[in-house]
């Protein structure tokens, strides 16, 4: 029934002023009739005419208060003969009630003050003595009830109101952090997946070439260079395999076992690298374990990809240097090499994300990179400073 109302409109404010009207009329044969004698008929003319003007409250609140009353006013004047009634003050208290409960506070204090200060004085000056009868003072009490109640149902509206629009915006906030929080899982898989794939798909890439340019004039070398390519590319399944593993959902079957690269196991990398071609020189100054789990990959993944870009772009015949030193309150590392055979700089292609990715593993641990052409020798330089946690340091 209420849903039924809330749809239509019309019904429920001609409910409304039919309620109003039965009120104003059971009240007066109640409270002002108990003699038997009937209502004046231009009483009851009042109270249907002062009930169907609540049926514009929807347009004209203000205009309807007015209106109601007028006729209250009115009635007060017809009713001279000793028999006041000022029931039909029922349909004042209902439009104020509406007034105030539309109306911003400043203004409805305004209207209240006004209705309080017009109607109550004009119906004891024109309605029957004396003027300080019960009848005058509830017309006063009823005006400022209703207004006190329209208040209320005012401040709880917009209480309930900024309660919604709260919930609005924490579900916008939850939302666009769900947002964030898959845009930064996204780039961080891409990152992973390009560390793990670049690295041994250049080697199988210059492997592939070596085997393809001696297979007729050097096949024994020929064969070992494809060996090299097998093992590379096991290695980069195995890889990918494990980093695939890490994005399945708990109690998935096949789940990964191995721990995650870190600089313990660099000097996989390092023969593989060798193998391939490029001679590496590690120097480890400090002790390399007991670094967070996070801290440790990144370098791993850094130095990884600072020798694929050696390897890559120096030429063959380059020779890289990595080294590793643990400080009191970071941790750097340094990979330099010699810009191979024609002593040039290498630098990755500028569509490369290699660079991009190594920069923001480090700004990920508050930690700085820097890249760029060795200053007094040919070859490139790649240094990355990583602050050791509190819980670690000396």
């Amino acid at each position: 029934m209420v849903n039924w109302l809330r749809r239509h409109p019309p019904a429920a404010d001609a409910l409304l002023a039919l309620a109003v009207l039965v009120a104003v009329l059971v009240s007066s044969v109640l409270g002002r009739n108990v003699s038997g004698d009937p209502l004046p008929p231009c009483f009851v003319a009042l109270s249907v005419a002062a009930s169907a003007c609540l049926l514009a409250h929807r347009r004209a609140p203000r205009l309807v208060l007015a209106l109601t009353c007028g006729c209250t006013a009115l009635a007060a004047v017809l009713t001279r003969d000793g028999r006041p009634h000022t029931q039909i003050a029922v349909t004042v208290a209902m439009a104020l009630f509406i007034v105030i409960f539309r109306t911003e506070r400043p203004a409805a204090w305004w209207i209240t003050a006004a209705t309080v200060g017009t109607l109550p004085p004009a119906v004891m000056l024109l309605g029957p003595p004396p003027w300080y009868s019960q009848e005058n003072i509830g017309l006063v009490a009823w005006i400022c009830m209703a207004a006190a109640i329209g208040d209320a149902g005012r401040s709880r509206r917009a209480f309930v109101a900024a309660i919604q629009e709260r919930a609005v915006r924490a579900e916008a906030g939850r939302e666009e952090e769900a947002r964030r929080r898959v845009a930064e899982e996204r780039l961080r898989i891409a990152r992973e997946l390009h560390d793990v794939v670049a690295h041994l798909i250049a080697l199988v890439n210059v492997q592939a070439g070596v085997a393809s340019h001696v297979m007729d004039s050097r096949p024994d070398q020929a064969k070992e260079a494809l060996a090299q390519v097998r093992q590379a590319s096991r290695s980069a399944l195995e890889e990918l395999r494990t980093t695939v593993g890490l994005l399945r959902q708990y109690g998935d079957p096949e789940a990964p076992t191995e721990p995650a690269p870190g600089l313990g196991t660099l000097g996989q990398l390092v023969d593989g690298l060798t193998r391939a071609g490029l001679e590496v020189e590690v120097r480890t100054e400090g002790a390399g374990d007991g670094l967070p789990a996070a801290m440790d990959l990144t370098a791993y993944r850094v130095i990884q990809e600072a020798l694929t870009n050696v390897h890559k772009h120096a030429g063959p015949g380059a020779r890289a240097q990595v080294t590793i030193r643990r400080g009191p309150l970071e941790l750097v590392l340094t990979v330099l090499d010699d810009g191979g055979r024609a002593g040039a700089a290498p630098a990755p292609p500028a569509g490369g994300h290699g660079l991009t990715g190594m920069r923001e593993r480090v700004t990920a641990l508050g930690g700085g990179i820097e890249t760029g052409p060795r200053r007094d020798v040919p070859g490139f330089r790649v240094e990355v400073r990583l602050p050791l946690p509190a819980a670690i340091r000396p």
